[in-house]
């Protein structure tokens, strides 16, 4: 929604360049999602890192 109200106020003050950001941000959004899927991937394998160094306290029954 913020981005939509600040988009309008470009649009207002500058239209040649709000329509530059119309037509570039779907490209960013797209060049953006190799980035998303390494961050997805780095939180899972420090999820299961995190997980095999607790394990032992898990087995003797600490409960945290």
């Amino acid at each position: 929604m913020l981005l939509l109200i600040l988009w309008c106020i470009l649009l207002v003050v500058a239209w040649p360049l709000a329509l530059v950001v119309l037509v570039l941000m779907p490209l960013l959004w797209l060049l953006s999602i190799p980035f998303r899927i390494v961050a997805v991937v780095l939180d899972a394998a420090i999820a299961f890192v995190r997980a095999l160094l607790f394990l032992p306290a898990r087995l003797l029954g600490h409960r945290g």
